[in-house]
């Protein structure tokens, strides 16, 4: 079974405490405090194997701890540090936040490898207390507490063109004849349960990756069929080769078939709804004369007018293929060419965040100030340069209440808001 979510528990090494201890032996005088410092605990890191395609290795296992680190001991000996705990992955897999639903990582492109859970810091033993008025410390820095959460992994498929439409339209035929793939074909509903990957090679040079999702029905978005398992694979799509029975061989209309299919897709989410859209016509060896160009020519009249542009095919005898695929990649060509990679949401030093204080004040007339160590470990990993990160700073002010608090101090739209040095102006 293909195995494309999982939902895990992962929890990266306490820090190991500072050791109180004092050095007596003979012959040495005034040995002093010798406590050693605790160890770092090992981090949560995922890395992308490309030798994998599924989760299923989180199937079983749902808790991954990393290792604590030790602590320290007298001699002013040091803890040894916790060893890291390395997850595998497959490329494209999504790392997702599950009480937020926000993107921790996307282990796509170029990021092979990314720490989500760092280890707590070792504690400092008694040695680093010792000073000319207390020269007998007899306390240690307890090691740093570890961070957890859970976290969904999902596999979403890189692919430059996804292949959609009603089962048995004919896109696994497709895929076996114009790539490499070779997909279980048959002629029954649902042959295909899980996405298939394969590369088209075009003479003028240049890949295109095309993956066939299982077919879609009515009502997939909300759960029905085995399509709406696979669903988030077509996000990372840049073009969309909808598929349709056009000899309505099982009886169906197939304009209303795309109209349906459309909607499952933006049902879904909106964003496949504005993925640039082509049309394969299929089936069409079945038909002949005159009623094989009143469908062509009702399609074309039909979606032609909304942007779609419609490509008369034969998926078995290869008909119309070869310009299909040019089209395709013409349009592929305008666009670019990295992939499509889901931003960074969620940032796990949040989880540290929360228990840290903060407070909002006005100072004086049409100016207010918010400082605390909340605020200054969120401005410290925050690069508000970026439109990214002044969005999360944004979000960070409302879900932390405190746009909430300098409404009630009774801030107005153009008043000045001061953080440790930033000074910008409140506009809702």
């Amino acid at each position: 079974m293909f195995a494309d979510r999982a939902e895990i528990y992962i929890r990266s090494g306490k820090g190991g405490d500072g050791h109180v201890s004092f050095r007596r032996e003979k012959y040495v005088p005034a040995g002093g405090p010798d406590g050693g410092d605790g160890g770092k605990g090992g981090d949560v890191i995922f890395e992308v194997d490309e030798g994998l395609n599924t989760l299923a290795d989180f199937r079983y296992t749902r808790r991954f701890i990393a290792e604590d680190g030790e602590n320290g001991s007298k001699k002013k000996c040091s803890g040894r540090d916790g060893k890291d705990l390395i997850l595998k992955v497959p490329p494209g897999t999504v790392i997702i936040e599950v009480n937020t639903g926000k993107v921790v990582a996307d282990m796509s492109g170029d990021n092979k490898r990314e720490v989500v859970l760092k280890g707590g810091r070792g504690g400092k033993g008694n040695q680093h207390y010792a000073t000319a008025t207390m020269q007998a410390p007899k306390y240690a820095q307890p090691g740093q507490a570890a961070m957890e959460m859970t976290v969904r992994l999902e596999l979403k498929v890189i692919a430059d063109v996804g292949l959609v439409g009603f089962p048995n339209v004919g896109k696994s035929t497709l895929l076996s004849r114009v790539t490499n793939a070779r997909p279980k074909i048959g002629n029954y509903h649902f042959t295909t349960t899980r996405p298939n990957l394969g590369v088209v090679d075009l003479e003028e040079g240049g890949g295109v990756v095309i993956a066939d999702i299982p077919g879609l029905i009515e009502g997939a978005s909300e759960g029905l069929g085995l399509g709406h398992e696979f669903l988030r694979h077509i996000e990372r799509t840049k073009v969309i080769i909808h598929l349709v029975d056009a000899a309505s061989t099982e009886g169906r209309d197939p304009i209303e078939d795309i109209r349906k299919i459309n909607s499952e897709l933006v049902s879904y989410n909106e964003q496949l709804g504005k993925l640039p859209q082509v049309i394969a016509a299929n089936k069409l060896d079945v038909l002949y004369g005159d009623e094989k160009e009143e469908i062509i020519k009702k399609l074309k009249s039909t979606f032609e007018p909304e942007g779609y542009k419609v490509f008369p095919i034969s998926a078995v005898s290869g008909e119309g293929v070869k310009e299909l695929l040019y089209h395709v990649k013409a349009m592929l060509d305008q666009m670019d060419t990295s992939p499509v990679i889901f931003e960074k949401e969620f940032f796990p030093e949040e989880l540290k965040d929360k228990s840290l204080p903060f407070e909002v004040w006005k100072e004086e007339d049409h100016v207010y100030v918010v400082e605390g160590p909340r605020i200054e470990r969120m401005l410290g990993y925050t690069n508000l340069e970026s439109e990214k990160g002044f969005v999360f700073f944004q979000n960070f002010m409302k879900e932390n209440g405190i746009l909430d608090q300098l409404e009630e101090l009774g801030i107005q739209e153009g008043d000045t808001v001061r953080m440790y040095g930033l000074q910008f102006d409140y506009y809702k």
